[in-house]
């Protein structure tokens, strides 16, 4: 589904991305571990074309190097920022219906879907959202990135700030995110929601990837966990 090679990405003079590899089979749920200012968020940048790279994104065998992010997202690659961008003027029905890549046209997610799992959304529909909560905002943001039906989504902190009822669903969503045969990157601190739904473990440090694994092989490398993760 999608593979990085040799990935490197730079802001000014500051190298960021120092030749990451990565690869996301159709389906998985990977999670991308690591501390602040490693690499991760600019990871997800580089794919979707945010930050310009160097190396390789192979994306279901088309190279997106060089492409422009409304190109990357036709492709099927929907991205999730951590900073929650939502349209604060327009309600929560109208942000989800900017979701569809053709009006009123859905893909394997409705925004009946939608309702149905995230009821305190359909109950503030016609609420603006710069009105709702956090966590309805970060609800909002990823729905709104199902609409265009992606086929490989990247989602970049979803549970921050988030109540630990919240951080529940969040994990139920993702798990019928990848149910419905989407491939998710997503980039978490909490250990404990990436160790439980994740299918394979990446770890970076120093814009490099110094560990893969499964979760179990995770658990069983205590020193990857104290040099990279704790602080």
């Amino acid at each position: 589904m999608l593979a990085l090679k040799d990935l490197h990405a730079y802001y000014g003079r500051s190298h960021i991305l120092q030749g990451v590899n990565l690869h996301i089979e159709k389906g998985e749920i990977v999670s991308l571990l690591g501390r602040n200012g490693v690499g991760r968020s600019t990871t997800c940048k580089a794919i979707i074309g945010l930050v310009p790279a160097q190396g390789s994104i192979l994306y279901q065998g088309q190279e997106m190097i060089g492409l422009k992010p409304h190109s990357i997202a036709r492709q099927g690659i929907g991205f999730v920022p951590e900073d929650r961008w939502i349209f604060p003027g327009l309600t929560v029905l109208q942000n989800l219906q900017l979701g569809f890549k053709k009006r009123n046209k859905t893909g394997r997610w409705s925004i009946a879907d939608v309702f149905g799992m995230f009821p305190n959304l359909e109950a503030r529909q016609d609420v603006h959202g710069g009105l709702i909560s956090g966590g309805e905002k970060q609800m909002l943001t990823i729905c709104r990135t199902l609409m265009g039906d992606p086929d490989f989504i990247m989602i970049d902190e979803p549970t921050e700030g988030l109540a630990p009822m919240l951080v529940e669903q969040m994990g139920q969503l993702i798990e019928e995110i990848a149910r419905r045969g989407i491939s998710v990157l997503l980039v978490e601190q909490k250990l404990s929601i990436a160790l439980k739904i994740s299918r394979r473990l990446y770890v970076m440090g120093h814009g490099r990837i110094v560990f893969e694994g499964t979760p179990e092989d995770f658990k069983n490398d205590l020193s990857i966990r104290k040099e990279w993760l704790e602080v």
